[in-house]
């Protein structure tokens, strides 16, 4: 089967097309052959900023072919999303049964990567936030994957008023489509009215800004792979708060929450409610040009490899 690997520490100029052997599913995995596969922004930064080359992991969807000791529930030829933390770019991956989960009927494998786990991060993040209906909502990296998910969640949870904070003044109309009521760039002076809820993916510098957008008594959740400090003092003025998200410890220790959660996404997609948006689809081989767009933060939506 083809693979995609890298060597060295690089950014999307390392990677690198192999052949190696169709991988056999140990104990609880299951081997997917796949259909479409999510690119996210921290395995892109791993493959830019990393201390050394991983597995190239991430979001999959596809088709169960073989099952292995002790798993119950799935079966060859059912359809599957979900996390693999092992080599992920590829033509087959193993998927462990604790993180994977069926793809109803009527959705494609691309649904399914651009809404469950960019889903289930943007839902997570808004929860960890407390939110209470009639309350304020921004969301940085607002046309990102999990931005724009975000943006429609927000709404459907009872925001009052949701602004989506972007990089490239050209994303607002897109934004706007998915819910912002208010578009500001980084760049601005200030964000405008205060808000309740901060939802930051970018982390680093951005920080700053983003406490300062805070009302009193305002939450910023913070679950971006970007790093970056907060002065305790800016929380301290206005009796701010800084929250710390990460799905993964969600799904290892609260699993029931955690499958609450894709359950949500699913309802909500199937009613029409929210609308995962795919910028662009490249072919296995172009996993570089994948990377590249992201670096770039041009994508308006999910990148997608499709074997």
């Amino acid at each position: 089967m083809r693979r995609i690997r890298y060597e060295h520490i690089g950014g999307p100029r390392a990677l690198f097309q192999e052949e190696v052997p169709v991988p056999e599913p140990g104990a609880g995995e299951l081997l997917v052959r796949i259909e479409a596969i999510g690119v996210t922004l921290p395995v892109v930064r791993k493959v830019r900023e990393g201390t050394q080359p991983i597995p190239l992991g991430g979001e999959l969807a596809g088709e169960v072919v073989r099952v292995g000791e002790g798993v119950s529930g799935y079966a060859p030829g059912d359809r599957v999303t979900g996390l693999c933390f092992g080599h992920g770019y590829a033509e087959y991956a193993l998927l462990h049964t604790a993180m994977a989960s069926p793809v109803p009927a009527g959705a494609t494998a691309k649904d399914a990567v651009a809404l469950v786990r960019s889903g289930v991060v943007a839902l997570g993040a808004l929860e960890a936030a407390r939110p209470e209906k009639g309350e304020s909502v921004l969301v940085t990296a607002a046309a990102s994957g999990v931005g724009h998910l975000a943006l429609q969640l927000a709404r459907l949870r009872g925001a009052s008023r949701v602004v989506a904070a972007v990089g490239d003044p050209a994303k607002a109309d897109f934004v706007r489509s998915f819910g912002a009521d208010a578009v500001v760039t980084y760049d601005q002076g200030g964000w405008g009215e205060p808000v309740d809820i901060v939802l930051d993916a970018v982390g680093g510098e951005l920080l700053t800004p983003a406490v300062k957008a805070l009302a009193p008594g305002g939450r910023l959740v913070a679950y971006s792979s970007g790093g970056g400090t907060i002065e305790a003092y800016d929380l301290l003025v206005g009796g701010k708060s800084a929250i710390g998200f990460q799905v993964a410890i969600v799904a290892r220790t609260q699993p029931q929450r955690y499958a609450g959660w894709i359950e949500e996404l699913w309802r909500l997609f199937g009613e029409g409610a929210l609308r995962p948006a795919v910028h662009a689809e490249f072919a296995l081989a172009d996993a570089a040009r994948a990377h590249a767009t992201i670096e770039g933060r041009v994508n308006q939506g999910k990148v997608v490899l499709v074997p």
